[in-house]
C-alpha cells in the first residue's frame, strides 16, 4: 500500500519539493524576482556600470551585517555598529592626518577602536547582565559622541593611501566590492569552520544548555561582540574611503540596515540560525531595491515604506519556514546540504541570466527624447528650505518640458554618493547636486566629470572636484547679516544664545563662521551659549528650553535656520518678539509667517525657489553644450516685519 501511495502522488511530491526549495531559499528567490522586475521596468538597471554600483552600494551594509550576523546567531543584538564605524574612521583620519601617526598604525588604531567598543558591549552584556539592546544602545550614543568630540563636528580628510579603498582596480572593478567579498568569506569561515562559530549557534540555540555542556558563554560573548566591532571598523574605513573623508555623522542608522540584511537573509532574531551567504543576499536585496527605486524615480519617502514592507515579509517568511519545518539557515546542515546549496545557487544564476537576458529586449528599441534627462540630489527633504528648492526646480523643469528626477539623501553623504552614481551610470544629461557635505561629494562628482556629464552644485559647493556652475547664496555673508541684525536690534549690547546646525554639514560651519565674523564688530554682545539643534524644530524647542533654565536673562537668539528659530520661539512663549528677539535663516514660508506675526524678528532669506529654478536653467544649458557661468550668486535678504509683505521668495 505504501508503494502504491508513493507512486500515485508524484505531482504532490514535486510540488512539495518546490515549495520546500522556495522556503529554504526565500531570500535568494526574492533577489531573483527583484533583479528580473527591475530589469523589465528600467532599461538603465541592467548595465555593467549600474550592476557594479549595486555592489558598491551594498558593500558597507554587507560588511556591517556580517559582524551583526555573529551577534544575531548568538541571540543578541548590536545597535552600535553604525556609530562604531564612524568612530573608527574618525580615529584613523584624526591620528594619521592631524597627529602624524603612520598610516599602517592608524589603521591598527581604527581596528582596535572597533574591538574596544565590542569588548565594552560584550562585558556589559556578559558580566554586567545588561540586555544587549540597552548595552549597545548606550554604545551607539557614546561612540557617536566621541566621533563628534574628536572631529569637532567637522569632516576630516582621509589619508590618500587608504582612500584607494574607494577606487577601482583596472578602472572598472570597485575595491569596496572586493573588500565585501573578502569579509564575507572570513565571516563564512568563522561561522562554519571555527570553535567560536559553533559556540555562536550553541548559545543562540539554547544558552543554558550551552553553559551546562561546558561552554564558557561569558567569554564567548566577549569574543562575539569584539568580532562585530572589527567588522564595524572595516565598514567605517571603506565608507570613509568612498567619501574621501571621515564624517562624524557617517553611517547614522546603518545599524538598522545591517540588522535588516541579516533578517532578510534568513537569520532568526531568536538566535541559532543564520549564515554569511544569506546576509550577503539580504544586503544585495536592500541595495537593488534602493538602486532600482531611484532609477524609477520613486520618492525617497516611499522607498522607506517599501523597505519596511520587505523586512516585515522576511520575518513572516521565517515564521512560515519554521512552521513548515524547513531546513534551518546556518551551520547545522549535513554533508550533502552544501552540495545541494551550491546546485541551488548555480541554478538560480542560470535562471536569472536567462530571464534577464530576455527582458533586456524590451528596452532595445526604446527611443531617445530630444530633451536631456536631469537628476537632482538634495541633501534632505525634511526641511522646508530644500522642499522649496525642489519646488522651484520642478516648476522650471515642467515649464521647459524636461524629465527631472529628484532624490533625497536624508542628510547621509553615503546615500547621496549612491544616488549620484546611479545618475552617472544611467547617463543623465546633467546632474544637479545639493551636497550633504562638500568634501564627501567630490568622488561622485569626479566620476560624473569623467563620464562627461555636466554637474551643477546648488546652495553648497563641492570641494576637490570641478562643477560647471555653483548656484548659491553666500552662507558666510548671510551669517554676518544675521549677527548684524540681532546686534542692531539690541542696540549693540546684550546677551544672546546661538542655535547651531547639524554638526558636520557645510551649511552649519559656514553660517557659524558668519555669525562669529559679524559679532566681532559688536563687542558689547555677549554669547551666553552655542548649542547644536540639528536644523530641527523639535530639537530647537528642546535645546532652547534647556538653555533658558541656565540663562533666563537671554535677550536674543540667532538660529542657523528658521526651523530651529521656530522651535526657540515656542520655548520662549510670550517672551518671543517682546523681551527676546529671534533671528532665523532661510526665509521659509513658516518663518515668514512668524515674521509677519512679530514673534520672529527677522529671517535671512535665501530665495530657495530661485536657487532651484536657476540650477535647472544652467543644467539644461550645460547639457546642450552651451556656456554657463562658473558661479551664480542669488542674493540673500534680511526680511523683517517692515518688508515681509513685498518679499516673494
Amino acid at each position: 500500500m505504501a508503494t502504491e501511495t508513493l507512486k500515485s502522488t508524484p505531482g504532490a511530491s514535486g510540488a512539495s519539493g518546490i515549495r520546500r526549495l522556495l522556503l529554504d531559499n526565500g531570500a535568494l528567490t526574492a533577489l531573483i524576482v527583484l533583479v528580473i522586475a527591475m530589469s523589465a521596468l528600467s532599461g538603465d538597471f541592467l548595465t555593467t556600470d549600474n550592476l557594479l554600483n549595486v555592489g558598491v552600494q551594498a558593500a558597507v551594509t554587507a560588511i556591517l551585517a556580517f559582524g551583526v550576523t555573529f551577534v544575531i546567531v548568538s541571540a543578541g543584538i548590536d545597535l552600535s555598529v553604525g556609530s562604531v564605524a564612524a568612530l573608527s574612521a574618525t580615529v584613523l583620519a584624526w591620528s594619521a592626518t592631524q597627529h602624524g601617526v603612520p598610516v599602517f598604525l592608524a589603521v591598527v588604531l581604527a581596528i582596535a577602536t572597533g574591538v574596544a567598543a565590542g569588548l565594552v558591549n560584550g562585558f556589559l552584556i556578559a558580566y554586567g547582565k545588561l540586555p544587549p539592546f540597552i548595552a549597545t544602545l548606550a554604545m551607539l550614543s557614546v561612540a557617536r559622541g566621541l566621533s563628534l568630540v574628536i572631529s569637532q563636528g567637522s569632516p576630516i580628510a582621509f589619508p590618500d593611501s587608504v582612500s584607494h579603498l574607494g577606487d577601482t582596480l583596472g578602472g572598472w572593478l570597485p575595491v569596496p566590492v572586493l573588500v565585501m567579498i573578502v569579509m564575507g568569506l572570513i565571516a563564512a569561515f568563522v561561522l562554519g569552520r571555527t570553535y567560536i562559530g559553533r559556540s555562536m549557534y550553541a548559545i543562540g540555540g539554547n544558552e543554558e544548555a550551552a553553559r551546562l555542556s561546558g561552554l564558557r558563554v561569558s567569554k564567548q560573548k566577549l569574543a562575539i561582540y569584539a568580532l562585530s566591532g572589527v567588522f564595524a571598523a572595516a565598514a567605517g574605513i571603506v565608507l570613509a574611503s568612498r567619501l574621501s573623508s571621515a564624517q562624524p555623522q557617517a553611517a547614522d542608522g546603518y545599524e538598522l540596515d545591517a540588522i535588516a540584511a541579516v533578517v532578510i537573509g534568513g537569520a532568526s532574531l531568536a538566535g541559532g540560525t543564520g549564515k554569511a551567504s544569506g546576509t550577503l543576499i539580504g544586503a544585495l536585496i536592500l541595495a537593488v531595491l534602493r538602486n532600482g527605486l531611484n532609477l524609477l524615480s520613486v520618492s525617497a519617502f516611499w522607498q522607506q515604506v517599501v523597505i519596511g514592507v520587505v523586512i516585515a515579509l522576511a520575518v513572516l517568511l521565517d515564521t512560515v519556514r519554521r512552521k513548515a519545518g524547513a531546513t534551518p539557515v546556518g551551520g547545522t546542515g549535513v554533508g550533502g546540504g552544501k552540495g545541494r546549496q551550491a546546485t541551488t545557487y548555480a541554478l538560480a544564476a542560470v535562471v536569472t541570466i536567462a530571464v534577464v537576458g530576455a527582458t533586456s529586449f524590451l528596452h532595445n528599441d526604446s527611443s531617445t527624447t530630444s530633451k536631456p534627462k536631469l537628476g537632482l540630489s538634495l541633501s534632505t527633504l525634511n526641511n522646508p528650505f530644500f522642499v522649496q528648492i525642489r519646488s522651484g526646480a520642478q516648476a522650471e523643469a515642467k515649464k521647459l518640458g524636461l524629465d527631472l528626477t529628484v532624490t533625497d539623501a536624508q542628510n547621509d553623504a553615503s546615500q547621496q554618493a549612491n544616488q549620484l552614481q546611479n545618475f552617472t551610470s544611467s547617463n543623465y544629461g546633467a546632474i544637479i547636486v545639493n551636497p550633504v557635505d562638500s568634501d564627501a561629494a567630490s568622488n561622485s562628482v569626479k566620476a560624473a566629470d569623467k563620464a562627461k556629464i555636466p554637474v551643477i552644485a546648488v546652495d553648497r559647493g563641492v570641494n576637490k572636484a570641478a562643477v560647471d556652475t555653483l548656484v548659491a547664496s553666500d552662507n558666510v555673508v548671510g551669517g554676518e547679516l544675521a549677527a548684524k541684525t540681532i546686534a542692531e536690534k539690541l542696540g549693540g549690547s546684550g546677551k544672546i544664545v546661538i542655535l547651531q546646525g547639524q554638526a558636520g554639514t557645510s551649511a552649519a560651519r559656514e553660517r557659524a563662521e558668519g555669525f562669529a565674523k559679524g559679532l566681532k564688530a559688536y563687542p558689547g554682545i555677549q554669547v551666553l551659549a552655542q548649542q547644536p539643534a540639528d536644523f530641527d524644530r523639535t530639537k530647537g524647542l528642546d535645546v532652547m528650553s534647556n538653555l533658558l533654565q541656565a540663562h533666563p536673562d537671554v535677550q536674543g537668539v540667532i538660529a542657523a535656520n528658521d526651523e530651529m528659530a521656530l522651535g526657540a520661539i515656542k520655548a520662549l512663549g510670550s517672551k518671543a518678539g517682546k523681551s527676546v528677539s529671534v533671528v532665523g535663516f532661510d526665509g521659509t514660508p513658516d518663518g515668514l509667517t512668524a515674521v509677519k506675526q512679530g514673534t520672529l524678528y527677522a529671517s535671512v532669506a535665501q530665495q530657495p525657489s530661485q536657487l532651484g529654478k536657476i540650477a535647472v536653467d544652467n543644467a539644461l544649458r550645460a547639457a546642450q553644450g552651451k556656456k554657463v557661468e562658473t558661479t551664480v550668486k542669488v542674493p540673500v535678504k534680511v526680511v523683517t516685519k517692515e518688508n515681509v509683505a513685498g518679499f516673494t521668495g
